[in-house]
């Protein structure tokens, strides 16, 4: 039976591609899952985010949790998905968390990620996530503070700074 040119096409763009791949013209990225933690004084925020095979970054999971609970949600976060590796942002008491963490998940590696500018990007965030109602709608975001904490969001950026890095 002949091709069509439909046929032809279409067998064409399945096979770009693994030509892309085997020309140089596109990196292939690998699936890669990590928890990021924004560490605070008193709470901190985790994002369980994965970067598929095609690039995309996604969140899984998210929470915002009190420092002495750190380690149990972490490994809650291990049940929704496994993980590679954890970020911690260089913020404030980022040496007590990761010595923790190193205490409680010797098998996982950690990276010390630059906290610079998350917040605000933090609070982009969260509008995009939870898109503003009311009056809210009438007050430019920039003006506004988000009415909750945003450090899940700041550990999402994190993990979003790695995974794209990467």
């Amino acid at each position: 039976m002949p091709q069509t040119a439909s046929s032809s096409s279409s067998a064409f763009a399945k096979a770009l591609p693994q030509v892309q791949l085997q020309c140089g013209l596109v990196k292939e990225t690998s699936e890669k899952t990590v928890l990021a933690v924004d560490p605070g004084s008193s709470k901190c925020g985790l994002a369980l985010v994965r970067r598929a095979k095609n690039g995309k970054i996604e969140l899984l999971w998210r929470a915002i949790a009190p420092v002495e609970n750190l380690c149990r949600h972490a490994k809650e976060a291990a049940e929704v998905s496994p993980y590679s590796m954890i970020v911690v942002g260089s913020g404030t008491r980022s040496r007590n968390i990761v010595e923790n963490l190193r205490d409680e998940l010797p098998a996982v590696g950690i990276l010390i990620v630059d906290e610079r500018d998350t917040t605000l990007k933090a609070r982009e965030r969260y509008w995009e996530h939870n898109p503003r109602r009311g009056w809210r709608k009438i007050v430019p975001a920039t003006l506004q503070s988000p009415p909750e904490p945003v450090d899940d969001f700041v550990a999402l950026i994190l993990a979003e700074r790695v995974l794209s890095a990467d």
